[in-house]
């Protein structure tokens, strides 16, 4: 087995005999320079911007709630969308999903309160 690999060109003491180091030291800087490009392509020249929040193009800057507007929402699943979506909605500055069985928090006439289920189902939108 030895013997089979010593015949086999560039094995070896003589490594550098039947390899020529001009062509490798040319390829190592082409791989090297083509990841330092693919690599400057992936970056930002500028800050990352935060992501934008759901529905922010439609958002109340504030404003004084209206349950009224949220009432569509109502036996629908509180997931993120559609709170955010019965929030925009109310006219409401900010919104907290209520679970059974949680306390309370002050009054705030800007927050919509969507009352949830143990199944995760609104049960009923009120401002405060």
């Amino acid at each position: 087995m030895v013997t089979a690999l010593a015949r086999w060109p560039g094995y070896g003491a003589g490594f550098s005999e039947g390899v020529n180091m001009r062509s490798v030291a040319r390829m190592a800087w082409l791989a090297g320079t083509g990841a330092l490009v693919l690599l400057t392509g992936c970056s930002q020249l500028g800050p990352a911007s935060a992501p934008r929040p759901i529905g922010a193009s439609t958002a109340p800057v504030g404003g004084s709630c209206e349950p009224q507007g949220a009432q569509w929402a109502v036996g629908k699943s509180g997931t993120a969308r559609v709170v955010e979506e019965a929030r925009v909605r109310a006219g409401a500055r900010m919104a907290r999903v209520v679970y059974p069985g949680q306390a309370g928090q002050g009054f705030d006439a800007q927050r919509l309160s969507l009352d949830v289920d143990g199944s995760g189902k609104i049960t009923a939108a009120r401002c405060g």
